[in-house]
C-alpha cells in the first residue's frame, strides 16, 4: 500500500567569529554548538551585518541539501547569504545529523533543536527579533523548509523552497530510478559500508562516501527505508508526521517555491502538489517554474534564473523586513 499521489539542553558555545566581505558588506561569521547528542557537537553558522540597527534584526535561516544524506551548514546559498546581508538581515545556517546513520525522526528533533536556539539564544548572542524569522533551503533542506511550516512553533513568517519536495514515499523515491545521474555499479555491500560508521552531521567528517550511497538508493528506489527505518509498503502510517504535503493546514506560512521545469533529482511535479495543497488549504502562497532548469536550475536562461532569486529575496524582505 502506498499513499495516493497524482504522479537534549543547548549550548551557546561560539567560536571565534571571523569578519569577512559579502558583495562589498562587511559581517561577522560565528559558528555555535547548538546541541550535543553523546558526542557529537551539532552546529550553526551565523552571519550578522555590520552597522548599528536601531532595533533587533530579522533572521532568516538557511536548511541545506543534500538528500538529507549529505551537506552542511557552509553550502548556504551565496546569492541569498550575500542579498539578505545587504538588506541587514542576519543569516543562521545549520547542520542537523545525517542518514541513514541517524533517521529522519532525529533529524526533525535537530532541525526542533535549532530553532529552540535561535529563539531563545539568538536574541541575546545575535541582536534578533526571532518573531521576524525566514526559513530558506534548497532540494532535501528546501524539503525540511516546507517541514518547518508545520513541526516549528510559533511558525516562521515566510518560507522559500528551492526544488524541495513534500512527499517522502512516492513512485519517484519507491521505485529504481531511470535517471543517467542515479546510475551506479556499486554493490549493495560496498554501499551500506559507505554509511556504516557512527553519527555525523557534516558529511565531510563522514568516513564513507555519502554520495555513492544516495545514488545506490535512488537505483534501487530504497531511500525511504534508508533514511526513515519503515518500509513505505509495509508502514505507510510511519511517514505521515514527515510528509509536508500531508500536513498543510489553513495556518501554514506563506510559501515560495522555485524549481527548475526539467530536475531530473527532485521532480517539478513536488513543487505542483505542495502548490495545489496549499490551494486546498488557501495557504498564501507562490510557485515559480524556471522553464529547462535541471536541479539547481542548471542548464536555464540566466535571466531567469536571476529573477527567480530576486523573488525569493523581495519574498522573504515583504514579509520580515530590513534589519537597517
Amino acid at each position: 500500500m502506498r499513499f495516493p499521489f497524482i504522479v537534549v539542553p543547548l549550548i551557546a558555545a561560539a567560536a571565534a567569529p571571523v569578519c569577512l566581505n559579502a558583495a562589498e558588506r562587511e559581517f561577522e561569521k560565528s559558528t555555535y554548538v547548538y546541541k550535543t547528542v553523546d558526542d557529537l557537537e551539532i552546529k550553526l553558522d551565523a552571519y550578522v551585518p555590520d552597522g548599528k540597527s536601531d532595533a533587533a534584526r530579522p533572521v532568516a535561516v538557511w536548511i541545506h541539501g543534500g538528500a538529507l544524506i549529505n551537506g552542511h551548514r557552509e553550502g548556504v546559498s551565496g546569492r541569498m547569504r550575500d542579498a539578505l546581508l545587504q538588506r541587514g538581515i542576519v543569516l543562521i545556517s545549520i547542520d542537523y545529523r545525517l542518514a541513514p546513520e541517524t533517521k529522519v525522526s532525529g533529524i526533525h528533533e535537530d532541525v526542533k533543536d535549532a530553532f529552540a536556539w535561535i529563539r531563545e539564544e539568538g536574541p541575546a548572542e545575535l541582536g534578533i527579533d526571532p518573531d521576524r524569522l525566514a526559513v530558506h533551503g534548497g532540494s532535501a533542506g528546501g524539503h525540511l523548509t516546507l517541514v518547518t511550516g508545520y513541526l516549528i512553533k510559533p511558525r516562521p513568517q515566510a518560507l522559500v523552497a528551492f526544488w524541495g519536495y513534500g512527499d517522502i514515499v512516492g513512485p519517484w523515491l519507491s521505485e529504481p530510478s531511470p535517471h543517467a545521474r542515479h546510475a551506479t555499479d556499486i554493490s549493495q555491500e560496498a554501499a551500506w559500508k559507505q554509511v556504516s560508521g557512527p553519527p555525523v552531521s557534516d558529511s565531510r567528517e563522514r568516513d564513507g562516501n555519502g554520495g555513492a550511497f544516495y545514488r545506490f538508493c535512488r537505483r534501487e528506489g530504497i531511500w525511504p527505508k534508508a533514511v526513515t527505518g519503515w518500509d513505505p509498503d509495509e508502514e505507510p502510517e510511519e511517514f505521515i508526521p514527515y510528509m509536508p504535503l500531508l500536513n498543510v493546514s489553513e495556518d501554514y506560512p506563506p510559501t515560495l517555491m522555485i524549481h527548475g521545469t526539467e530536475d531530473t533529482d527532485v521532480p517539478y511535479e513536488q513543487s505542483v502538489l505542495m502548490a495545489d495543497a496549499f490551494e486546498k488549504h488557501g495557504v498564501e502562497h507562490r510557485l515559480i517554474a524556471v522553464e529547462g532548469g535541471e536541479h539547481g536550475l542548471a542548464g536555464a536562461e540566466p535571466d531567469d534564473i536571476d529573477a527567480a532569486y530576486e523573488a525569493a529575496v523581495a519574498f522573504i524582505v515583504d514579509r520580515i523586513g530590513t534589519g537597517d
